[in-house]
């Protein structure tokens, strides 16, 4: 009974960590001018969709106290920026092709995704 009960809670335990890491979609949130994105534990709104070829001011204001999100990352925009506590940051982006372009923590390991269409 011991083993049944194991392998039932290890697939349960599977399944979560397969939706959690590969099938969880967030809701991507239009952009017009600036937005406002959380760093908690992540970035909320996570997913952002901007207009090409228009400045856009992505407004980070981090509660985390956690090490690795003390900056953000968007490297295909080759912008690296530190991430005062409590203390909001502002970064321009004015995107000049349309795709999706991830931008993450220092370390990699949180992510956000920047739509532009």
């Amino acid at each position: 009974m011991d083993k049944v009960i194991v392998i039932v809670a290890g697939s349960v335990l599977v399944a979560f960590t397969y939706w959690f890491f590969l099938m969880k979609k967030g809701r991507a949130v239009t952009v017009e001018g600036s937005v406002d994105i959380i760093v908690d534990g992540g970035y909320t709104p996570e997913i952002i969709t901007v207009p090409v070829g228009k400045k856009t001011t992505l407004n980070f204001l981090r509660r985390d106290p956690s090490s690795c999100l003390e900056e953000v990352v968007l490297g295909d925009f080759s912008i690296r920026k530190e991430l005062p506590l409590n203390q909001k940051v502002a970064i321009e982006i004015t995107p000049e092709k349309k795709g999706e372009f991830i931008y993450s923590c220092g370390m990699g390991m949180f992510h956000g995704k920047i739509i532009v269409r």
